[in-house]
């Protein structure tokens, strides 16, 4: 599957979000958001405020379930409906030293609206190539957090193979070295 630079940027910002919503709030204030926004680089976005901050919880929400669904019809409708409301308007663009790529939000949207329209269109992608399995939860009993499995045969099990992954092959490890000595 051939993902483009952008619908990368947009991978990403969609699993940060997802990923900010466990205690504490990743996105407890406008701070945290605008945080976010340059984190990501997002562009033409103005000034933001608790609306802003509002509208892209609820986003994260949406997208929350997205990673939840339990096959591609009910994914499909959830990112339909999300990509819907952020009434997009696909551009062709070339900024900030990119070549030619798709902007879906609209001139001016907010800051959800673009989040919604960007990101529901990377996961479409997934959904269209028969690959919505690879939105996935990290397999570590103690972490919920949400990745996309870029891996070529789909076989990624954590958010962080350096930690989750890490921690329970030693945990896994030392167990077996117990039992073999004990």
């Amino acid at each position: 599957m051939l993902i483009t630079h952008d619908t990368r940027c947009a991978l990403d910002a969609v699993v940060d979000l997802v990923n900010s919503a466990p205690e504490p709030d990743g996105l407890a204030d406008v701070a945290a958001l605008r945080a976010f926004v340059q984190q990501h680089s997002i562009s033409d976005v103005g000034e933001l405020t608790e609306d802003d901050l509002s509208a892209v919880r609820a986003a994260r929400t949406r997208f929350t379930d997205i990673f939840a669904a339990q096959d591609a019809r009910s994914a499909a409708k959830l990112i339909n409906e999300l990509v819907a409301g952020a009434g997009t308007t696909p551009q062709l663009t070339d900024h900030d030293g990119f070549d030619w790529h798709v902007h879906y939000f609209a001139p001016g949207a907010s800051v959800a609206d673009h989040l919604a329209a960007d990101g529901g269109m990377a996961l479409a992608f997934f959904v269209v190539a028969g690959e919505q399995e690879r939105l996935r939860r990290c397999a570590a009993p103690d972490c919920d957090h949400a990745f996309v499995d870029l891996s070529r045969n789909r076989s990624r099990r954590y958010c962080d193979s350096r930690t989750c992954g890490n921690r329970l092959h030693v945990a896994a490890y030392r167990a077996r070295r117990k039992e073999a000595t004990g």
